[in-house]
């Protein structure tokens, strides 16, 4: 979707560096290369390197030629199952490569070791993420064009460098553009005028799309001309005309120091082990999460990632209704992520580690901070105080977080991946930024106002959705198995129930992939259980883990909608899939202009066996905005998750024996 606010300063390659020095906000690697000890360790900068030397020395490649993605290629799963320290393992990076002036997209592999390309292939008729370049691009080509200058004209703006663009993926296509098959993006605009905040001053009725392939505008909607806002909506403390009287000094300290240890990507904490990695299109990922019960460590999942999100808007006028996007598959949400600070995004306790990415030239840099890990006190873990002996047992919670922040143009989001002590992992999604804002020349809120609501005077905020998937390769106990569908009901009353108040649950296998696309349904207080029916606990019954949703949305867009038929993915909230290595991504592998019907549909057509299988939950949760007046910039935090509970997989609290 939306260009990061990161994207309006990198306009190209070469400024990239200098903005990264003077800002602080990268850093250049240094000729020391991390130990890679395990197959599922970061890419380092001489692997990424060495995986574009092999590329180009095998490849004739364009000047134009962009790598889009550069990551590891995920070795074979039972490989990682069965490794061991010390023993010898393969090591391949995954590419894709863009020819902008052919407008081919081609994925390659590169093996490390041999520094031999070991497998290149067109994907035809697909368009990879936007690339940092490419908004520059568009940038010129369209201020040059003498039909958007007089659109600006019109609106009685002639200094054009107070014209700020922010460009999307196209979205919804017209069935010309679609037609032609070429990359797209369109420009949406915004008057920068005195303040640095232009998000609260959209130039409405202008809609630029820019044929990345010739460098041209494909077309120019000038519609209609809107009033727009003059007002300086900065929102730093020296823009502001009243500060609330500051709070007393709160600290949030370890004296010593955290209890979670850090090996490599391998993080143990209270019973947890698990790897982490920073990938340039998911972000923030899991692997190998494993609980130490005293007895065994116990696997819980392989692997477990953001896979898609997309934002449709709900206004059906032609300028809005384009406005769907995939952040995570448009934009590689991963590279765009933040660097964050100690006691701001991160308290003063936690602890911020770096990633290593590729520029589309292929180029390794690292941007410091952009992960964070924490321990943070969450209330109560287990009470109970007895009358008879006025005994109070309590324990305090505490809880391990990993962060990770980005901006993407005027939103903000942060993935968070949570480790209770009672052997639950949550994910917690947080949502806040700025609205994205429609011109309007309303001063008042109208009745007729439908689409949303009036956010400020000349500014309207369109009412919206956020829906994101989640891809979770659960390995409970195992790899064997099984989904147990869970619903409640209560009984009428007869001679078995003569009050009325019996309350039944029936379990329901999900045996095949079709019939395991489901929706939440509050009346029946439905829940899912991964189960593991090789296994018994001490009750004889199979061990499990429970996905316990939080709050959640229907998508509202209607059947027969392209953008129902895009982003399938999130009409349901859950679907189930056998496992298979290439399966990644809920709306398609490249969504940028996909057709209808990829990714889930598709894994699941098939529709193989769900029973004692290695499977993989595909959780769908969705916020719907209704924007509200005085949200326009700094709206507040909104928070938005599910956790996956331990049922039967312990034979007691395993935070029962925590000291007081």
């Amino acid at each position: 979707m939306i260009k990061r606010l990161k994207r309006f300063l990198w306009l190209s390659i070469p400024l990239i560096f200098v903005i990264s020095i003077s800002l602080g906000l990268m850093e250049k690697l240094t000729a020391q290369q991390p130990s890679i000890s395990h197959p599922l360790s970061s890419l380092t900068e001489a692997e990424i390197n060495t995986a574009v030397s092999a590329i180009k020395s095998e490849k004739t490649l364009s000047e134009m030629a962009a790598f889009p993605l550069i990551a590891l290629q995920e070795p074979d799963k039972e490989e990682v199952l069965k490794f061991t320290p010390g023993k010898a393992f393969q090591r391949k990076a995954f590419l894709v490569i863009y020819e902008r002036s052919l407008n081919k997209t081609y994925e390659g592999i590169v093996d490390l070791r041999s520094k031999t390309l070991s497998s290149w292939k067109e994907i035809p008729s697909v368009q990879p993420a936007l690339v940092s370049s490419e908004y520059e691009l568009a940038t010129q080509v369209v201020k040059a064009d003498s039909r958007w200058q007089k659109a600006m004209q019109r609106r009685g703006i002639t200094d054009f460098d107070q014209v700020k663009i922010s460009w999307w993926a196209p979205g919804i296509l017209s069935q010309k553009e679609e037609a032609t098959g070429n990359r797209l993006c369109r420009g949406l605009f915004y008057y920068k005028g005195k303040g640095w905040n232009y998000y609260g001053s959209p130039i409405e009725g202008v809609v630029a799309t820019v044929n990345l392939n010739t460098g041209k505008v494909a077309s120019l909607v000038d519609s209609k001309n809107v009033p727009f806002s003059k007002e300086n909506w900065n929102y730093d403390v020296k823009s502001l005309d009243k500060l609330l009287s500051p709070l007393k000094v709160l600290k949030i300290f370890q004296p010593n120091g955290q209890s979670f240890q850090i090996q490599d990507n391998e993080i143990s904490w209270q019973g947890w082990k698990f790897r982490y990695s920073m990938h340039p299109r998911n972000g923030l990922m899991l692997y190998q999460v494993a609980y130490n019960d005293g007895e065994n460590i116990r696997p819980v999942l392989y692997r477990a990632s953001l896979s898609e999100m997309v934002v449709p808007y709900g206004d059906p006028e032609p300028n809005w209704s384009f406005r769907n996007a995939f952040d995570v598959g448009e934009y590689n949400l991963g590279v765009l992520a933040n660097t964050m600070e100690l006691g701001k995004e991160i308290p003063e306790n936690g602890v911020l580690l770096n990633a290593v990415f590729a520029n589309e030239q292929g180029e390794p840099y690292k941007i410091p901070g952009v992960i964070g890990i924490y321990e943070r006190d969450r209330g109560m873990l287990w009470k109970h105080y007895e009358y008879n002996t006025q005994r109070n047992d309590v324990r305090r919670s505490r809880e391990l977080v990993m962060k990770m922040t980005v901006a993407i143009d005027n939103y903000d989001y942060s993935i968070n991946w949570i480790f209770h002590q009672d052997g639950t992992l949550e994910v917690q999604n947080e949502l806040t930024g700025i609205v994205l804002a429609q011109g309007t020349a309303a001063q008042k809120q109208s009745e007729d106002d439908s689409y949303g609501r009036l956010i400020a005077k000349n500014i309207f905020g369109v009412n919206h959705q956020h829906f994101f998937n989640y891809r979770l390769d659960l390995d409970v106990d195992g790899q064997a198995n099984s989904v147990m569908e869970m619903n409640v009901k209560a009984l009428p009353m007869d001679e078995k129930n003569p009050l009325g108040n019996a309350i039944a649950v029936t379990e329901t296998p999900l045996a095949k992939e079709t019939v395991a696309v489901r929706d939440l349904d509050m009346k029946s207080s439905r829940q899912w259980m991964i189960v593991n029916a090789d296994k018994k606990n001490a009750l004889g019954a199979a061990p499990g883990y429970m996905l316990m949703s939080g709050g959640n949305s229907m998508f509202f867009p209607v059947e027969g909608s392209k953008i129902r038929q895009r982003a399938e993915f999130a009409t349901h909230h859950l679907w189930v899939t056998k496992y298979k290595p290439a399966e990644l991504y809920a709306g398609g592998d490249y969504p940028n202009q996909t057709q209808p019907g990829q990714g889930l549909p598709k894994y699941i057509a098939d529709d193989e066996s769900l029973l004692g299988e290695d499977i993989i939950l595909w959780y769908t949760m969705g916020v719907t905005h209704i924007p509200r007046s005085g949200g326009l910039a700094g709206d507040a935090c909104s928070q938005s998750g599910f956790q996956l509970i331990p049922r039967g997989f312990f034979s007691r609290n395993p935070a029962i024996n925590l000291p007081e």
